[in-house]
């Protein structure tokens, strides 16, 4: 109770949306109306401005893919469903560059290996995990890499996340497909029984994180789209009030509110940590003042005085796998996110998987980041140094950045959308 007075105390008649939450955010160092600040007066403001960046605009992603769970899996035909490619010609002449280099080092590599033995030398196993793109080896939390996938660039400035007129059984098929992995299933009965009994969930607290990532990533993606709704009537595309309130003003919804900020959190937690590598990237795109720009920009971030004195311990990952048995868990949690990953060859809509794609290696990037390499010791700053076992590639890097700056505007527009609310009572 205590807690909770200090927050209401602290919030402004602008934090409405903070001030009907309370205390801490879950497993995490900050309070609900601070996290509010702190996005919208820093975060919200610098993160608009890096993913327009050429750096950030262009996502690499496979969308020509089977459904491996349901073979009729439909396709939405209309054209806000439908993605915009990237000509070959917009894509930085560098990155088509290098991935041709990296096509003929992994052939190269791999050649002769299936046809006498499965079992790469662990030399082999080296040299690949240096290039970038081979996520099998690179990241835990992606599934292996796929010979022979055909990818293709999307501009992400002229593919934003936006209602497209995609729902239906199809669409409700594949959240459930989600949610129906077993860790997810366990954990979502858990929290919402140790909310109704004040007790700790009583699932391991790595399943919980899991399943709350997924519910913050599913809580951004359905504001995005109440953000950004397409009036018919109108022919215009803005804020739908009423859809706001049926899907986040009542009080059964607050639990994915909870779990926005916590998804923010941890990845916030994860750019931090991987402050070091994201400092010195490679953020070539051929264009000098705009990747000096975006150089600029990712050095604010990962060191910004405001952010660190907000919320100085956004997540505290030193806490995770500890109990015996992490390995066997860990693993049992990755096959599911593995699942949840290949469920996304099934959405039906063009745009909406990519977007899914998108925060989906986002934050097996934040996994990545916060679970493969240890933290540092206490006391010591996590932008002291880089950490040579943490590999980023470019797509990672521009997965990562981008969902951070997705799961920030969902809080900044929850906050408006908030505040206009109770501007109108008669919704």
């Amino acid at each position: 109770e205590h807690a909770q007075g200090e927050a209401a105390a602290s919030c402004s008649t602008e934090e409405v949306a903070a001030c009907r939450l309370s205390g801490k955010v879950a497993h995490c160092g900050c309070d609900y109306a601070s996290v509010e600040r702190l996005n919208k007066d820093h975060l919200f403001p610098m993160l608009t401005e890096v993913v327009e960046q050429p750096f950030f605009r262009f996502f690499k992603v496979n969308l020509y893919c089977d459904c491996p769970f349901w073979p009729e899996a439909g396709m939405c035909f209309q054209r806000d469903c439908c993605v915009t490619e990237c000509e070959e010609n917009e894509i930085p002449e560098a990155w088509r560059e290098q991935d041709k280099l990296n096509q003929q080092r992994r052939e190269q590599l791999c050649e002769g290996e299936a046809h006498v033995d499965r079992r790469m030398d662990p030399g082999v196993t080296s040299q690949l995990s240096a290039i970038t793109g081979w996520h099998g080896l690179n990241n835990p939390w992606v599934p292996g890499d796929d010979a022979g996938v055909d990818y293709i660039y999307v501009d992400l400035r002229r593919n934003p996340e936006k209602y497209t007129g995609y729902k239906g059984e199809d669409a409700r098929r594949v959240w459930a497909a989600i949610y129906d992995q077993s860790a997810l299933k366990e954990a979502a009965a858990a929290v919402a029984a140790a909310r109704d009994d004040g007790n700790p969930a009583a699932v391991p607290r790595e399943q919980e994180v899991l399943y709350r990532l997924i519910s913050g990533m599913h809580t951004a993606i359905t504001t995005s789209i109440v953000h950004n709704f397409h009036d018919e009537a109108t022919g215009t595309w803005g804020p739908n009030l009423p859809m706001f309130k049926a899907r986040f003003g009542n009080p059964g919804a607050k639990s994915f509110i909870e779990n926005l900020y916590f998804t923010l959190l941890f990845v916030l937690r994860a750019v931090t940590k991987a402050g070091p590598a994201l400092s010195t990237f490679g953020y070539n795109t051929g264009q000098p003042d705009a990747d000096a720009r975006t150089e600029e920009l990712m050095k604010s971030l990962v060191l910004n005085d405001a952010l660190r004195k907000a919320c100085p311990a956004p997540f505290d990952e030193g806490l995770l796998w500890r109990r015996e048995g992490s390995e066997v868990l860990a693993r049992e949690l990755q096959t599911a996110f593995h699942n949840i990953t290949r469920v996304m060859d099934c959405v039906g809509c063009e745009k909406c998987k990519m977007h899914g794609k998108l925060n989906i290696l986002g934050i097996a990037s934040a996994m990545k980041v916060l679970f493969s390499v240890p933290p540092p010791p206490p006391g010591t700053s996590t932008t002291a140094c880089a950490d040579p076992r943490l590999i980023l590639d470019r797509n990672e890097v521009i997965a990562l950045i981008n969902l951070l700056a997705k799961l920030s505007k969902s809080v900044e527009a929850i906050r408006e959308l908030s505040l206009q609310l109770d501007q109108h009572p008669e919704l």
